[in-house]
């Protein structure tokens, strides 16, 4: 390898983008080329996107956590529904069991 080399693009001298050389326009297509503007608004395009979204990811998280917490106290005002519901079935039965005890009481006198 060359010691005298400044930096390659494997090997670049610094990571810095400001300090690194600016880049030529390539010279196989004409300077008032579609491609190249097509490229960049695209780039712009979806670096907007990509920070819009960003934005946006801890909304969606706070949207998911309120969803699952919806759920979970859905469940558990179902949950305290059916334990209500087996409690008075319950009492209901001791109720039904006292009546015809005291039926029976009442028809053997």
């Amino acid at each position: 390898m060359n010691t005298n080399t400044p930096g390659t693009i494997d090997r670049p001298l610094t990571h810095d983008p400001q300090k690194q050389a600016p880049m030529m326009p390539s010279t196989h297509e004409p300077a008032g080329s579609a491609t190249e503007d097509f490229t960049t608004r695209g780039a712009n395009d979806s670096r907007q996107n990509r920070n819009r979204e960003m934005q946006l990811i801890p909304e969606a998280l706070a949207r998911a956590r309120m969803h699952e917490r919806m759920q979970e106290a859905q469940r558990e005002r179902q949950a305290m529904r059916l334990v209500t519901a087996r409690r008075m079935q319950r009492r209901a039965e001791r109720a039904s069991l006292r009546a015809r005890r005291a039926l029976a009481m009442a028809v053997m006198q």
